[in-house]
């Protein structure tokens, strides 16, 4: 069952209800995952609870755990099939509907980002800053 909370059908929901086509990698009762239309690397798949929520930690803690547990099955299943490291990214700011997207890893692709990071990493990090947000933000 497909169901949201006071908002209009996202274009996940309209997926799931089958108003707009998919590439469909896996379903169950509780989540859909389908083939990114535009896709960073090939196989990239995004994983989507059944439920409309705009952000992934409001989807209730049953639902939040499943959805990383079909996440897992399926990057598994990619590391097998496909020969790849899988890699997650939960950006939710693009779509008003929580998802995962489950990337299968091609290192050669990534060069430009591992440059930025050894750039980062080159430098000293800012201890006292740090510091300071630790204790703002601290539970």
């Amino acid at each position: 069952m497909v169901y949201h909370r006071g908002m209009q059908d996202s274009i996940f929901t309209k997926i799931i209800k089958g108003e707009i086509p998919s590439h469909k990698i896996y379903e169950d009762d509780k989540t859909f995952a389908f083939l990114d239309i535009y896709p960073d690397e090939e196989g990239h798949t995004l994983v989507v609870p059944k439920v409309q929520v705009d952000k992934i930690y409001d989807l209730n803690d049953e639902d939040y755990g499943h959805l990383w547990m079909v996440a897992k099955k399926i990057a598994k299943h990619y590391e097998e099939t496909l020969g790849k490291r899988v890699i997650f990214h939960v950006i939710g700011v693009d779509v008003p509907h929580a998802h995962i997207h489950v990337v299968p890893y091609d290192p050669a692709n990534h060069a430009k980002h591992d440059e930025h990071q050894a750039e980062k990493m080159a430098k000293e990090p800012d201890h006292t800053a740090l510091s300071a947000l630790a204790q703002k933000i601290a539970l």
